[in-house]
């Protein structure tokens, strides 16, 4: 039998998983609104990296964390910057009416 124009023998591949790992799909439906939300706000700005829409992708995350569809984490990992309300207020160092220089 005749090899001329196979392939040959192909280099085998390994699938490599997602860095975040896999979650589970949203069957019931729970942060279906949050994502439609989502999705007509990218269409609207037509795929601009709006405030708007950075906003509901954030709300989107979070209706899927506290629903057990992904693993809780900090926004700060997830692509998102630290916002105000977010950050929790720093202890005062020293004694109260203590002069620092």
């Amino acid at each position: 039998m005749s090899t001329f124009g196979s392939p040959g023998t192909l280099p085998s591949t390994k699938p490599t998983p997602p860095q975040r790992g896999s979650f589970p799909l949203d069957h019931e439906g729970e942060c279906t609104n949050v994502m439609k939300s989502y999705l007509a706000c990218i269409k609207k700005v037509r795929g601009v990296n709006e405030d708007e829409c950075r906003n509901l992708a954030k709300s989107y995350l979070a209706c899927r964390m506290e629903h057990n569809l992904m693993a809780k984490d900090e926004f700060k990992n997830l692509g998102f910057k630290e916002s105000p309300e977010d950050k929790k207020p720093e202890k005062e160092k020293g004694v109260k009416g203590e002069l620092q220089w």
